[in-house]
């Protein structure tokens, strides 16, 4: 997947655990790096330089939890809203590149995500 990607995430300038990121941001802006971690399976050791690298390229911003200084909340910036427009016609000229059909890509989403439900419970 990573090779697949290779060519719109060097368009976009972000790694692929960067666009995991986003695609969950762009879904639920504000959401605090463990709510984040849990969509993506990701502890905050992993995710914390992840989004220090985001910041960096203006993507989101990290601020403190007013209401609990112990979290940190991620939210998108400006940028970070205007890469979704780009980042989606990069995705849907992908897919098409692929030869696979939308329903078909959808479908196999489902599957891994259903695996992925499965291994989680067994552990």
């Amino acid at each position: 997947m990573t090779k697949a990607y290779r060519p719109m995430l060097t368009a976009l300038g972000l790694t692929y655990p960067q666009y995991l990121v986003m695609l969950v941001l762009w879904e639920a802006d504000d959401l605090t790096v463990g709510a984040l971690g849990e969509k993506l399976y990701l502890d905050s050791g992993t995710l914390t330089p992840l989004l220090k690298r985001l910041e960096a390229q203006g993507m989101v911003e990290r601020r403190r939890d007013p209401a609990d200084e112990r979290q940190v909340r991620i939210l998108l910036t400006e940028a970070g809203r205007t890469l979704q427009a780009e980042a989606r016609k990069h995705y849907e000229a992908l897919v098409c590149s692929l030869g696979a059909p939308g329903p078909e890509v959808m479908a196999l989403r489902a599957a891994v995500a259903a695996f992925r439900e499965r291994l989680a419970a067994g552990a």
